[in-house]
Order: structure tokens, then sequence, then C-alpha cells
């Protein structure tokens, strides 16, 4: 479809390319994007021939984060979850749709079986670290830049709460309390950046790697995503996100008992003023 909100490419045998294309919108996130980007991570998961699969995104950021003017209803896409009432008031059905296009869709992408590398250039904010976030690997220009200001609005961070693992305890702290930002090189000294490459070598960089690893054979390939994946479970990891989740919707009712919303409404003043002082 020439106005799909994510395109799909195999730029090298046994590699997939699955491209963020609301550059418009610096690819935020709105429902439609978040399913036909599930869309393109079965496809590629499903497809024998790809042992790879690279996310990136077009224009001069990866993403923004969530499309916060998104209108569309949940009920409009077909539900890859097991969650309902997404029509019902309250907690309870604003936690089913956060738990079907946020929380359960990343943990969907995160356990896919093959290895997939984000290719990361200019701003990751909020909801965009969640992308790159469930990937294994991250490559990033070196113009790229990480920051989730959300608590701004009330809440713990985006959905998907990998902060302490990918920053550590005390930096994921320090960013979140502040709303600050990190550059690429400094994610990388963090170990959530695998490599920091020149902006115009970024695409070429990522996807030498992709041809690298899908040199292997896939059946290995599958086994060592699974035994990092299992270890890092072991360490609690599911069980912490869920936990935060449940904050997160802890915080939502707050913000909604207080100002009549999900968010506190203070918060994209706070951080549109801040941005601008960058």
């Amino acid at each position: 479809m020439s106005d799909a909100t994510v395109r799909y490419e195999t730029p090298a045998d046994g590699v997939a390319r699955i491209v963020l294309a609301r550059e418009a919108q610096r690819n935020a996130q709105d429902k439609r994007m978040t399913y036909e980007l599930n869309d393109a991570f079965d496809r590629a998961a499903r497809d024998n021939a790809i042992k790879v699969i690279i996310l990136a995104a077009d224009g001069p950021h990866f993403s923004s984060g969530h499309d916060l003017r998104d209108r569309a209803s949940i009920n409009d896409f077909r539900h890859v979850s097991t969650f309902g009432g997404f029509d019902k008031p309250g907690a309870e059905g604003r936690q089913a749709v956060e738990e079907e296009i946020y929380f359960g869709m990343c943990w969907r992408w995160r356990n896919i079986p093959k290895p997939t590398i984000a290719e990361v250039q200019g701003k990751v904010i909020a909801g965009g670290l969640m992308l790159v976030w469930v990937c294994d690997l991250i490559v990033a220009a070196d113009d790229a830049t990480f920051s989730d200001p959300v608590v701004a609005f009330g809440v713990n961070g985006v959905e998907y709460f990998g902060h302490p693992w990918e920053f550590g305890v005390r930096k994921a702290k320090e960013l979140l309390f502040t709303g600050g930002t990190i550059g690429a090189e400094e994610a990388r000294q963090l170990g959530m950046v695998n490599r920091v490459v020149p902006r115009a070598e970024l695409k070429a960089h990522t996807l030498a790697l992709a041809q690298r690893i899908a040199q292997r054979p896939a059946m290995g390939l599958r086994l060592a995503k699974q035994s990092v994946n299992q270890a890092q479970d072991a360490q609690g990891f599911w069980s912490a996100l869920q936990a935060a989740m449940s904050l997160q919707q802890l915080g939502h009712s707050h913000n909604a008992e207080v100002h009549g919303m999900s968010v506190d409404p203070t918060g994209a003043e706070v951080i549109k003023r801040e941005a601008k002082q960058v």
C-alpha cells in the first residue's frame, strides 16, 4: 500500500529490513503503525528464507514515540493478544489497550526466534525506546540520542520498562527523574548500543552486520538468542516488566482521578519547554 506506515524490504539474502515510514510525523507510532509493524515482524519471522531482521526508519529521526494525536479505535485492527474489554470504562479498559498495543506487542517482538537489529539515527524518544530495546542488537548513527521524558506526564516511564536493564540502575534513575538525554557514544559505553558509526555509513554497516550473522545456521542463531533471553528472564526481567506495567496503570488511574485524564496535562508543556533548552 502506497500509504502504508511500514515498508518491508529484502536487501540481501537471508535479511529482511522493516522500515518505519511516517517521516512527516517523525515516525510517531499510531495504532496503525503498531499493527503494521507487527504484521511485518510476523512476515519475517515466518519466512524460512529470512535469518536476520533489521528495524530501520525513514527520515532524520528514528521515532518520536507514541502519537498522542491518534484517535483510531483499537477495534479497527485484528488483535494479537488474549486481552479483551478494550471499551470497558476506567482502568480495566485502559490497561487492556496498553497490554495489547504496547507491552504485549513489545514482548512478542523481543521473543521473535531470529536475530533482530535496530538501525537507529536521530532522536529516539519515549516509545521509540521500546522499539529499539526489543531488538537484539543496536547500531546507532553518531547523531543518535535517547530519552524518556514521560515522567513529566505523572507515570513511571514508557510501558516496556527496560530502563534499569538498558541504562543501569543509577543512570536510569537520573534520566527518568530529569527527563534527560544521552548520546550514542554514552549509550554504547553503558552497553545499550553495540556499535556507533557515522550517519552516512549507518545503513551499509547495519546491513553488513546482518549479512555476517545470516551466514550462521538458523538453528544455532535461534538457540543462542533463546539462551541469552532465558538468562535475562531468570534474572527477573519478565517479572520486573510486569510490575512496572502495573505501576504504569496506577499512575494513569491517579491522573484520571486528579486531572480527569490518564496523564498529567502539564507534562506536554514541561517536555516542550525543556526540549527548546537543549
